[in-house]
């Protein structure tokens, strides 16, 4: 990235100023473009329950080794915010559990998730026909493993 802004740099020098200030405004738009929210955070957090289902914890989706129910709002929050971060490259590494966000009893939004392989820890979804990996970061497994507990 240092590189490309040096040499993005050396390219300025040789543009007018006006066309200087479009292609920077330009390369400042394109690089917040890249991590635009998925709105995966405002649809989840209008569910009332979120049920979980933890898998084998080996990456493989054999066997449901518990479900959770919860109806606590703050959890709902806090679960919608950690699967609404930077998004990844689609990874095929396996699942841990699944999210099952529900509105009166109608399930509004299904997530996959693996936390349990250091180099493979993510959400997956569908949304509007799109399908998004997001980050699962360590605060994200934390809340996990506690309410596994």
């Amino acid at each position: 990235m240092l590189v490309t802004v040096i040499l993005i740099g050396d390219f300025f020098c040789t543009f007018p100023e006006k066309m200087r200030s479009i292609f920077l405004l330009l390369f400042i738009v394109s690089l917040n473009a890249c991590n635009k929210p998925t709105g995966i955070k405002n649809l989840v957090t209008d569910a009332d329950s979120v049920a979980i289902n933890f898998f084998k914890g080996d990456g493989s989706m054999d066997s449901v080794h518990r479900v959770l129910i919860i109806k606590n709002k703050k959890t709902i929050e806090g679960l919608a915010s950690q699967i609404e971060s930077k998004q990844l490259a689609i990874q095929n590494c396996g699942y841990d559990g699944s999210l099952h966000f529900f509105k009166n009893d109608i399930v509004v939004q299904d997530v996959s998730f693996r936390m349990n392989a250091a180099d493979c820890m993510h959400f997956i979804f569908s949304l509007k026909g799109e399908i998004y990996s997001t980050q699962l970061s360590t605060a994200a497994k934390e809340l996990l493993q506690s309410l596994n507990k």
